[in-house]
């Protein structure tokens, strides 16, 4: 009896599985996973082959540096909310003629239709950085595909940018299922190659901070990740594009090829 009651209990969890699927219990592919990588030095690229999810990372097609060969640099912008620096560093990428991809959240789009209008017009992708900033691991594929869909659907609402290619989880925690949900509504996870602590706006150190931690992580390829929260950033936002320039670099979208 006791054996008939064990199968009992293992025919009845198998059911519930079945019919609530993995959005109701996780399965084993959802470990999280907190991004970093090892940091360029001397131009080297940033590498990630130590970390634990290079296979993940690739399998899902997700990006955090591009091709290594050419001496080409992504800027991105998490804007999760808005500090009073925003509106300085447009002024610069227009003035320096550069393109970015700002990554925002609900919060944004709500406070700050302009200034995400202004993105749109002057040349720059908006990314999707979810509505909320939950850590989705933690959260089911529904709940997943809401956060993403609101996000896009208020962006096309506000600009008029209908596509949105690009995702950056909250806080770089990612599992296996969050990259396969985000890839099955048209998403690539961008990660990054070069960042620093720029994000504690009690913490800014001046420009020159900004500037030196930036460029000297530059590498052919590489994805910077920096807050607009920062007026470190900000100040240092034309240097590090001059600086850049004189090294060879230049300056294209994520979804520019050639």
């Amino acid at each position: 009896m006791a054996a008939l009651a064990k199968l009992l209990r293992i025919a009845t969890v198998c059911a519930l599985l079945s019919a609530f699927g993995t959005t109701a219990v996780f399965a084993s592919d959802d470990r999280p996973y907190h991004f970093g990588f090892k940091k360029s030095r001397n131009g080297s690229p940033a590498t990630i082959d130590e970390e634990g999810f290079k296979p993940v990372i690739d399998q899902y097609g997700a990006i955090f540096r591009k091709d290594d060969s050419r001496k080409v640099l992504y800027l991105t912008f998490d804007n999760g909310y808005e500090n009073g620096y925003t509106a300085r560093i447009l002024d610069v990428l227009k003035e320096k003629r550069v393109p970015a991809v700002f990554f925002v959240t609900g919060h944004y789009i709500e406070s700050q239709p302009e200034l995400l209008k202004r993105m749109a017009d002057e040349g720059h992708l908006i990314g999707n950085h979810s509505w909320s900033h939950p850590d989705m691991t933690q959260i089911s594929d529904e709940r997943i595909t809401k956060e993403l869909s609101q996000v896009k659907e208020r962006v096309e609402v506000v600009t008029g940018q209908k596509e949105m290619l690009y995702l950056r989880p909250p806080r770089g925690i990612f599992s296996e299922r969050t990259l396969a949900v985000s890839r099955n509504l048209g998403y690539t996870n961008v990660f990054w190659s070069v960042a620093y602590v720029d994000w504690d706006v009690k913490k800014q150190n001046g420009w020159k901070h900004a500037y030196d931690k930036v460029t000297s992580q530059l590498h052919p390829g590489a994805v910077l990740l920096l807050h607009a929260i920062s007026s470190d950033n900000a100040g240092a936002m034309g240097a590090i594009i001059d600086y850049a320039r004189q090294q060879g670099y230049e300056f294209k979208r994520l979804d520019e090829t050639g």
